[in-house]
């Protein structure tokens, strides 16, 4: 009896930790800057920003994460980072991403007639969250490229 109650306890603890992530957690792209590469890829350090709408913070140790540009996919990376997103906080997140050639070859061959003002990117991934499992993001966005400067002759 006293195994069940304590069963029953265990589980109800789990529930409750689990129901404090309602909602999905918001991820964007706030930077990018060039890292040296290898052989026949890009690498880049993209800097992305999460933001937890939850009323629990979470603790993670890993992310895992993929870029896709213009409906593309462009990169993806993994870094074994800890730290914590406070409850109703953000913070920004390094994640170093592989390019391969054939990824490069295809944006250029897909900007080729194409807008050249605007890149849509969409960032999915997820947090190693150990105690709820995964914490993953899904989040789609558009940079727009700066115009050139006019004369004004």
């Amino acid at each position: 009896m006293i195994r069940r109650a304590a069963l029953v306890a265990l589980v109800g603890v789990v529930l409750a930790a689990c129901a404090g992530l309602r909602e999905p957690l918001r991820v964007n792209l706030a930077g990018v800057e060039s890292l040296p590469g290898e052989g026949m890829e890009a690498r880049f350090l993209a800097r992305i920003r999460v933001q937890n709408p939850n009323d629990v913070s979470i603790r993670y140790s890993g992310l895992s994460a993929e870029l896709d540009l213009n409906g593309r996919s462009f990169a993806s990376g993994v870094s074994d980072t800890t730290g914590e997103i406070p409850r109703f906080g953000d913070t920004v997140l390094e994640l170093p991403l592989t390019v391969p050639a054939t990824a490069i070859v295809g944006q250029v061959l897909g900007l080729i007639g194409g807008n050249l003002s605007k890149v849509t990117y969409r960032v999915r991934g997820f947090l190693n969250t150990g105690t709820f499992g995964r914490a993953p993001f899904d989040s789609t966005g558009e940079i727009e490229w700066p115009k050139p400067a006019t004369s004004s002759d």
